[in-house]
């Protein structure tokens, strides 16, 4: 088998496994988000395959995971809250297979994403504000509220998983 196609098989396998993970849900926010196991499989991605096939697969992951919730409040949050904000998490994948690499890009790839959903959040669904507060503060209390927890949850197993299986998921010697 080829590169090209191992590389497809792989982005095709994370999608899958991200949107199983998808169901998996901690806690879930009464106007979307939740924290979710969902963006390890694309954390692992990025480092195996780079950021290049991790933005495509989140960017996919993100498309799927609108489709599956069955709501769209805007035509600018399919891009802002799915596809852009997944697929920012492969941005992970231009930092090193080091511990600090891992550490560092998977909170950069949850900034990333965090920025996307901040602007959804600030210019899509200002309306959803209380009577008084900023939207952009709003969507800010909003976004940290589930993603900061999903955030340290992330970074756990991420160490974890590098500490205790780098050869097998990062492709690294141990």
């Amino acid at each position: 088998m080829n590169q090209k196609t191992k590389t497809l098989t792989e982005i095709a396998m994370t999608v899958a496994l991200a949107v199983i993970c998808s169901f998996i849900k901690v806690w879930e926010m009464p106007q979307g988000g939740s924290v979710s196991l969902t963006m390890i499989p694309l954390f692992i991605l990025a480092y195996r395959r780079g950021a290049f096939s991790a933005i495509i697969a989140g960017g996919i992951y993100g498309l799927l995971s609108a489709l599956l919730a069955g709501v769209l409040y805007h035509p600018m949050s399919l891009l802002l809250d799915y596809v852009i904000a997944f697929g920012l998490l492969g941005l992970s994948g231009l930092f090193p297979k080091k511990a600090w690499g891992v550490a560092f890009g998977t909170t950069v790839g949850v900034i990333g994403r965090f920025i996307s959903s901040y602007l959804s959040g600030a210019i899509l669904f200002a309306e959803y504000a209380p009577v008084g507060q900023s939207p952009w503060l709003y969507s800010f209390i909003y976004q940290i509220t589930y993603l900061l927890p999903e955030l340290l949850i992330t970074l756990a197993v991420m160490m974890l998983l590098y500490a205790k299986a780098k050869k097998f998921l990062f492709g690294l010697l141990p």
